[in-house]
């Protein structure tokens, strides 16, 4: 049922057609003015000597057609057409190219000058048209990790990756499910279905470091000994460096910290500082709003610049 909800608001084949155009000064009202009574109408102002112009319509026509007919995007080019260009840009204060103008209902609603980044460009999108479906359902399935239900979240993922298998959250989000359920090797073939293209996505940064943690955690055995080897020899930085990692895959997190803080302390140089880089890869893995990666942080700071 939901991957019939979201197949039914996916763009539909032919779509692209309608939904991106060149637009003439003979055209404008019927394509712009008269078109956004249906949808919001995104006028991209653009020209072959402004460079930036090319990487901004890429982007816009990809958007647009991810967004199925929720929007819709024109293109004019004010080197064929300055009389357009000349009023509108005159009448809403742009100065240059490229240049879009969101048409809604007959009325300029909002614009942008410039080369904006991606992500930057769809919050643009959907202020104007709401977030999509796939955005709704990443939504719930966050609900749903929030409290606790591992299924539902699970099932959500699936529904996306059915419509868009390298949508890079959803990938990340089902890989974290199947690492927090102790699957290790079932987190690692999800992380292998991202695109080669996208491998190095910062969204991946965090799960990836859970992964390589969780490795290394696998490896260690019972922690018994370590303790004893600490306790017996403070300064066995390995021992110590060794028992933080399975601590944290205890998820005792400030228990972790504390361990190569301790180490920082007392040899900032062991291992090519190798505690406090494990202290950021830690940090990675939990995310920045972790209340152990905040201690931590903190902490390390606090060592570091006393």
């Amino acid at each position: 049922m939901l991957n019939d909800s979201l197949a039914a608001t996916a763009p539909q084949s032919g779509s692209p057609a309608d939904l991106i155009k060149d637009v003439t000064t003979a055209s404008f009202r019927q394509d712009v003015i008269v078109a956004s009574a249906q949808r919001p109408v995104l006028v991209a102002f653009w020209s072959p000597r402004a460079p930036s112009s090319k990487t901004l319509l890429a982007v816009m026509e990809k958007l647009v057609r991810a967004a199925g007919d929720r929007i819709a995007l024109v293109r004019m080019n004010v080197d064929e057409h300055p009389a357009v260009w000349g009023q509108i840009g005159q009448q809403l204060g742009l100065q240059g190219v490229p240049a879009v103008v969101a048409i809604d209902q007959g009325r300029p609603v909002d614009m942008f000058e410039g080369a904006l980044p991606e992500v930057q460009i769809k919050a643009f999108f959907d202020r104007l048209a709401g977030p999509s479906q796939i955005d709704q359902v990443m939504a719930e399935a966050a609900a749903a990790l929030a409290e606790g239900d591992l299924a539902g979240a699970s099932e959500l993922y699936a529904a996306i990756l059915g419509q868009e298998p390298d949508n890079v959250a959803a990938l990340a989000g089902l890989a974290k499910i199947q690492l927090d359920a102790g699957e290790l090797e079932n987190a690692k073939q999800v992380l292998a279905m991202v695109p080669e293209a996208k491998a190095n996505d910062p969204g991946l940064a965090g799960i990836r470091a859970a992964v390589e943690l969780a490795e290394q955690a696998a490896a260690l055995g019972d922690l018994a000994g370590l303790q004893a080897k600490v306790e017996a020899d403070p300064d066995d930085h390995q021992a110590r460096f060794d028992l933080a990692l399975g601590l944290n895959a205890r998820n005792e997190r400030e228990k972790a910290v504390d361990g190569l803080i301790e180490i920082v302390r007392r040899d900032r140089t062991w291992n090519e500082d190798g505690a406090r880089k494990q202290l950021l890869q830690f940090f990675e893995a939990w995310g920045p709003m972790d209340p152990a990666a905040i201690r931590g942080r903190r902490k390390l700071s606090t060592l570091l610049f006393a």
